[in-house]
């Protein structure tokens, strides 16, 4: 690490954040390197260093010989201040080097509110904040992520788009940078052979025109780029890459443990999640696979504590065997085990005697809608029976405490809806103390979490309005007022936080003047209610004569050109359009493994879809 470097740390509150030098950590010869990879996360380092993604395609990378991948974290407020002050730009943790001098820098966009924070990591870099100020070839700048699923708000920012799963279209980006730099090619030809790889998008080869109404009217390919830019799919999770070894933090962070991914993709179909519809279809790895590779992590870092990963874990079609050959080896060493993502409606007798034999923690359930006629709207396929069978077996078993998910502002939601939350708190406490067979002496406390409901592309949901700010605040004190015992607990999401990431999730190109306004304002860590300042952001729309509201407020309407549409993330426009219609009909759909849907998912997997299988 460079000297200036060092003789700042001892003034920061957290230097271990910006120290490098972990167990596992990669360090290479930067003289041996043909492409140096910045590998960014837009976010504090506890955040970024729980991300599953960050700690796979650093690996990836990183098995090459030609390569070598470092990570790059938000710098708190006090680095922040200290790097500006001794003119030290952004550096990698590994070697200490600035970032302006690597050949890609790589940008993970977990949540739209961390899109200052790129900006403000570009310019902490000493480099041009729009593609098109930035004439060399390299560094190049690119991102990838859930975000990417609309990038049109960051497209000025950017030179590639990484879509879909990264194992894929990293190493064919590489390879090309590397043969271009060799041979002495421009960024222009290094963008235009790079539009020809699956899974890459390059902002700049479209261009944007709007109707009269402010409308999108176009988004025209030039340069001979596609109509339809495709994701990359991994097509068999066994044969994918996945880290022998995970780098361990010096500090606590968020998600401090080994995490195995079981499985990719959902077979539920809930109307409201994006990545339910843009990680289809499903993917599930072996059990053998699983155990494979959650003991060499075990091994390599040293964790006492294993969590499995993917959107529905009790979803894997072998998860009895699964769990079974897992706890045979966790509970003799001593490994605890964590399962997430659990279903109230797979919630069996023999998934409860598995998880009897780990450590018990609280369990977590999503009902998502206070009453049934909501659940069937956003097609959640769960009825509050099975809700308070699934409790009561918990209770059964020792647990006393639950936590229940729920959103707010879900299309055609009524006060009845938001009232019903608090009823089905309190069913959930009676099922308590009616049961039987609870701990004696023991109290209940249920804890109920409401989102925010935002309205995502690619989901049947976006052509939706977004609740207004004014009725989710009226909604959140209802909601309040409405319950009646101390043994629950209520958290909720702040609104104005809520009405940005309306703004950014659905809008387009021009939204990106927004953005360069608002990071010269001063905004930056937006997801985080004490830094997150609404009034700058307001100001950066006035600025730019732009209404926030007019990506919220409005209901599209079918014919409208959405500014994703060039985009193909497997899910047909057709299914979301026929989804839409069933939701306002209180209709469901079956999930896959039931009766296939025909979404349209499975022709990205080579004709083939796990899920209807």
């Amino acid at each position: 690490m460079k000297r200036n470097i060092e003789k700042i740390l001892q003034y920061v509150q957290k230097p271990a954040r910006y120290a490098g030098g972990e167990l596992n950590s990669v360090v290479k010869d930067a003289e041996k390197i043909d492409i140096r990879y910045a590998f960014c996360f837009p976010d504090l380092y506890e955040i970024g260093m729980s991300h599953l993604g960050m700690k796979i395609l650093y690996s990836l990378v990183n098995e090459r010989e030609d390569s070598w991948c470092e990570r790059v974290f938000a710098p708190d407020t006090d680095m922040e201040e200290l790097m500006r002050k001794n003119d030290i730009p952004l550096f990698a943790l590994e070697s200490g080097d600035y970032i302006k001098d690597f050949d890609m820098i790589g940008f993970t966009l977990m949540y739209e509110l961390c899109y200052t924070n790129m900006l403000n990591m570009l310019d902490l870099a000493g480099l041009p904040l729009k593609s098109s100020d930035r004439k060399d070839l390299t560094p190049v700048i690119c991102c990838g992520g859930p975000c990417t699923c609309n990038p049109e708000p960051v497209a000025d920012f950017v030179d590639i788009v990484f879509l879909g799963d990264g194992e894929e279209s990293t190493p064919a980006v590489i390879d090309l940078l590397k043969e271009c730099k060799k041979s002495g090619k421009s960024k222009k030809e290094f963008l235009l052979m790079a539009k020809e790889i699956d899974g890459v998008y390059v902002p700049g080869l479209y261009e944007d025109s709007y109707n009269e109404d402010g409308t999108l009217k176009a988004l025209k390919p030039v340069n001979g780029a596609p109509a339809k830019v495709k994701k990359s799919v991994v097509s068999d999770m066994n044969k994918c890459f996945y880290p022998k070894e995970f780098v361990v933090p010096f500090i606590s962070i968020v998600h401090d443990r080994a995490v195995e991914e079981i499985f990719r993709g959902c077979i539920r179909g809930c109307r409201f999640c994006q990545a339910g519809f843009t990680y289809r279809p499903i993917r599930e790895k072996s059990v053998e696979t699983i155990n494979e590779q959650a003991k060499a992590l075990i091994k390599s870092t040293g964790y006492d504590e294993l969590s499995l990963c993917s959107l529905s874990t009790s979803d894997h079609s072998c998860v009895n065997e699964m769990l079974t050959s897992l706890i045979d080896w966790t509970v003799k060493d001593k490994i605890n085990l964590s399962l997430p993502s659990l279903r109230v409606d797979n919630f069996s007798d023999e998934l409860v005697d598995k998880l009897n034999k780990v450590r018990k923690s609280g369990l977590t359930f999503a009902p998502e809608a206070g009453t049934q006629r909501l659940r069937d709207v956003i097609n959640k396929n769960v009825t509050e029976e099975e809700v308070i069978k699934t409790c009561t077996k918990a209770f059964d078993n020792g647990w006393t405490s639950v936590k229940l998910y729920f959103m707010m502002g879900l299309p055609t939601e009524t006060i009845e809806d938001i009232e019903g939350i608090a009823e089905l708190g309190m069913q959930v406490i009676h099922a308590f103390y009616k049961n039987p067979n609870r701990q004696k002496g023991t109290g209940v406390q249920v804890s109920i979490s409401c989102a925010s409901f935002i309205p995502k592309p690619f989901t049947p949901f976006q052509w939706e309005p977004e609740d207004s700010m004014e009725s989710l605040k009226y909604k959140q004190e209802h909601l309040l007022q409405s319950i009646p015992s101390r043994k629950i607990k209520v958290s909720y999401h702040e609104t104005p936080t809520s009405l940005l990431e309306g703004v950014l999730a659905r809008g387009d190109r021009r939204l990106g003047k927004v953005l360069l306004d608002a990071f010269r304002l001063g905004c930056k860590f937006d997801s985080w209610d004490d830094r997150f300042n609404f009034d700058a952001w307001m100001k950066a729309f006035e600025i730019n004569n732009i209404d926030p509201h007019f990506y919220t407020k409005r209901r599209r309407p079918f014919s409208e050109l959405l500014p994703w549409d060039h985009l193909d993330f497997g899910v047909s426009r057709k299914f979301l359009e026929s989804e839409n219609i069933k939701a306002h009909e209180n209709k469901t759909t079956p999930h896959c493994r039931i009766k296939c849907a025909g979404c349209g998912a499975n022709k990205l997997n080579g004709g083939h879809c796990d899920a209807r299988s």
